[in-house]
């Protein structure tokens, strides 16, 4: 009888390297709603100084909150000056025009209206009435986005005894064989960007001379419905300056 042969050690099979993923670039890292809120502070006082007339700042606008990355926000405000002070950039952060463009909204008076407010309301509000009806008024906070979407049925925002913790917000309202109708204080800025097929958007575009006034922008369409919105009569925010400089 044969001694068993010992035990072959077979040398450990070498762990299969794996590349390490490539880091992503500055301009491809996907943008939060504090980053596109404040550029579009910076929007904001733009139109203050007279930099952009209100349909351009409706467009830019419109193009900060359909953007999905930093660097899809950095064009729209490539052409206008910094004003706020020099802000030190992230450590670690890469440098570039990318990383310098991060820093110039990262900080300052453009982050009124975010952290624990924007936490604890949430950054939008959806009313939806199809046969029915839907109304948001009274005392109440008003978050950054509003979709309002009316299909044989009506929905009434008034926004004229409302708290307003935010610089800018924007309406989506859209008006299938139905109606929304939209109340704002007399001392807002408001404005649109929408149309009216077989239906009506009629929205009374008004500049606030006080440039802390907040931004209320109306975007959608009415087809073969209405989207309505104006200032209320005697309606005002009191305070503006006083009030933003509580959320610095």
């Amino acid at each position: 009888m044969t001694e068993d042969a010992p035990l072959e050690k077979k040398p450990a099979q070498a762990a299969e390297k794996r590349p390490a993923p490539a880091p992503v670039a500055e301009g491809d890292v996907r943008a939060s709603d504090a980053d596109r809120d404040r550029v579009a502070d910076i929007l904001r006082e733009a139109l203050a100084e007279g930099r952009l007339d209100a349909e351009e700042h409706a467009e830019r606008l419109d193009a900060v909150y359909a953007a999905k990355t930093v660097g899809e926000l950095e064009p729209v405000v490539r052409d206008l000056p910094a004003s706020r002070g020099p802000a030190e950039p992230a450590r670690g952060a890469s440098s570039g025009p990318s990383a310098s463009f991060s820093a110039s909204y990262s900080s300052g008076p453009a982050a009124y209206g975010h952290g624990m407010h924007g936490a604890a309301f949430g950054p939008k509000e959806n009313l939806v009435a199809i046969f029915s009806g839907s109304v948001r008024k009274g005392r109440w906070r008003v978050p950054r986005k509003i979709n309002a979407f009316a299909m044989f049925g009506g929905i009434e925002i008034d926004l004229s005894e409302a708290v307003f913790e935010h610089p800018h917000l924007v309406i989506n309202a859209t008006a299938i064989f139905g109606g929304i109708e939209i109340r704002v204080p007399e001392n807002v800025t408001l404005q649109q960007k929408g149309s009216g097929i077989f239906g009506g958007f009629d929205i009374q575009v008004m500049d606030s001379p006080d440039p802390n006034a907040p931004v209320v922008l109306v975007q959608g369409a009415g087809i073969f419905g209405g989207v309505d919105a104006k200032p209320k009569r005697g309606k005002i925010i009191r305070d503006l300056r006083e009030r933003f400089r509580k959320e610095l």
